[in-house]
């Protein structure tokens, strides 16, 4: 395949994302002919078909799966050859690909925010996901960074923390342990828990908790979505275990109390992650250096670190929540 050209790459991937040579040709400003005459050529140098046509729907063949493994190496390489140089030559452009488990979705567009003005000529592409979905796209290379709780065992990668993660157990306010201090977790084995699902980083630092006393936890629902979870808790259908960095508003509006429990809170750590082998685009460099040296300060100022309720504060509020003229004048190593 020495005759393949870079431009029938770029053909190749964007008709492989969006499925379609009409689109593909829109996105990179040819005609749909130009198209299809290069992805001709290159099923002519391939020595086989690249994608299948039933109808007018268009699919990768299995070599045309295999191709566009290489087919994103090779842009991505591009990409951060063309940012490398751009940065000898003083200049802060390029494009910034982070991703985010959710949980922490609650802060990085604050870390996004302090960061951003440094580097106005930059794109940022945030991808929120559940766990899995982003150790997936980190390990297919389509994301430079990450911010997640626990690294993944399954890919090679380097981690350094970063802040804090604070995780405390929920209540409705008018639940009865809301008005009780130092709770023994053992006291909690009787409730029914709303988890978070199975993979999540949050189930596992909850499960590694009750597992190390010797307990079982009662789940009541598994749901995949800390909004969720807050909105069963305030409806009294359970407790859950979450990251207090979720829950500020709530607390503070007097709709969730933090219980106050013996041992808790558990406190994590959040890390930025990449893969270990991958050589950092200039701009995600800088930007792991940022989380670095402000990362916790700005999670701090944004979602606090509040880890234990106070009760008489949570009656009080619960008390406000509920008044009817209050409430029409406002009616993401673990």
């Amino acid at each position: 395949m020495r005759n393949i050209t870079f431009r029938q790459m770029r053909v190749f991937t964007a008709v492989a994302r969006h499925q379609s040579f009409t689109r593909a040709a829109r996105e990179l400003h040819l005609t749909q002919p130009a198209v299809s005459q290069q992805m001709r050529l290159l099923e002519q140098e391939a020595g086989m078909p690249l994608i299948e046509q039933i109808g007018r729907r268009i699919r990768l063949a299995p070599a045309g799966v295999e191709l566009l493994r290489y087919a994103t190496q090779v842009t991505e390489l591009l990409r951060e050859a063309g940012e490398s140089l751009a940065a000898m030559r003083g200049l802060k452009r390029g494009l910034l690909k982070l991703g985010a488990v959710s949980t922490a979705k609650y802060f990085a567009p604050a870390l996004l925010s302090a960061f951003a003005p440094e580097y106005p000529e930059v794109t940022i592409k945030f991808t929120v996901a559940n766990r899995g979905d982003i150790v997936r796209l980190l390990g297919a290379n389509e994301l430079d960074l990450v911010i997640m709780g626990r690294p993944p065992r399954e890919l090679a990668t380097t981690a350094e923390a970063f802040a804090r993660h604070p995780h405390v157990i929920i209540a409705p306010p008018r639940h009865p342990l809301a008005r009780r201090r130092r709770i023994p977790l053992e006291a909690l084995e009787r409730e029914s828990f709303i988890i978070r699902e199975e993979g999540s980083g949050t189930r596992a630092s909850m499960e590694q908790m009750f597992r190390e006393r010797g307990m079982s936890v009662r789940t009541s629902m598994e749901v995949s979505s800390n909004e969720t979870i807050k909105q069963s808790v305030m409806a009294g259908m359970g407790l859950s275990f979450i990251s207090s960095h979720t829950v500020g508003l709530e607390v503070e509006a007097g709709r969730i109390a933090i219980l106050d429990v013996s041992g808790l809170p558990i406190v994590r750590e959040w890390y930025v992650l990449r893969l270990r082998e991958k050589v950092l685009p200039p701009i995600a460099a800088a930007f792991w250096s940022f989380l670095l040296q402000n990362g916790a300060r700005i999670i701090e100022q944004t979602v606090g670190n509040s880890s234990a309720g106070k009760p008489a504060d949570t009656e009080r509020r619960a008390g406000r929540a509920a008044s009817p003229r209050r409430t029409a004048s406002r009616n993401s190593r673990k």
